[in-house]
């Protein structure tokens, strides 16, 4: 059933936002890896076995199934000149209804920060979500002190909206988070996509 459906697909102007596939574990692990120390203090503790092909097969299957329900939309960002895995972004905990929202997560390799991927990335990711998931409010948040994420949210067109006490466990240890939401009628400003 998931092999006949149509696969999502995001095009920017320098990616290719898609769902992961079995091939892409060395180009995962490998990004992931390399970026390690870049990455951990920003993220839940890695578990043991975070950069096994088993944990990498257990994502795509999850990924898979988590877009078919539409309760979230897992995408790596491929470099369309390279076909280079730069990074990832899901839109995870979607809920309909009455809230119509959800939450991004995103991460992106060293080698491939502060180059303005993943600015680029949100933005198609929160104007798919608005276009063609109908959602209504998309939230983010990040450590308080990540100044490089918060940028690149606030850039994306994203409002601060307060702290979220003991948010998240991050590197074992519960933290604070600021959160962030842009909403498709927000009269607050508009990203130059939507």
């Amino acid at each position: 059933m998931l092999a006949r459906r149509r696969k999502v697909r995001i095009e920017t102007e320098r990616l290719t936002l898609r769902l992961p596939q079995h091939s892409d574990f060395r180009a995962w692990t490998s990004l992931r890896s390399q970026s390690e120390a870049f990455l951990k203090p920003w993220e839940p503790a890695w578990a043991e076995d975070h950069l096994s092909r088993r944990a990498f097969t257990h994502r795509v299957y999850w990924a898979a199934r988590a877009e078919a329900q539409g309760s979230a939309l897992p995408m790596f960002l491929i470099a369309r000149d390279t076909g280079t895995l730069v990074g990832a972004i899901t839109l995870d905990n979607i809920r309909r209804g009455p809230a119509q929202s959800g939450t991004l997560g995103y991460w992106v390799g060293e080698p491939h920060a502060r180059k303005g991927y993943m600015r680029e990335a949100i933005r198609a990711v929160v104007h798919h979500a608005f276009m063609r998931l109908d959602l209504s409010r998309i939230e983010a948040a990040c450590l308080p002190e990540n100044a490089a994420s918060r940028g690149v949210l606030e850039r994306a067109g994203f409002k601060y909206e307060g702290v979220a006490q003991s948010y998240l466990q991050i590197n074992g240890r519960w933290r604070n988070h600021v959160l962030y939401s842009n909403l498709r009628s927000d009269r607050r400003g508009k990203t130059d996509i939507g």
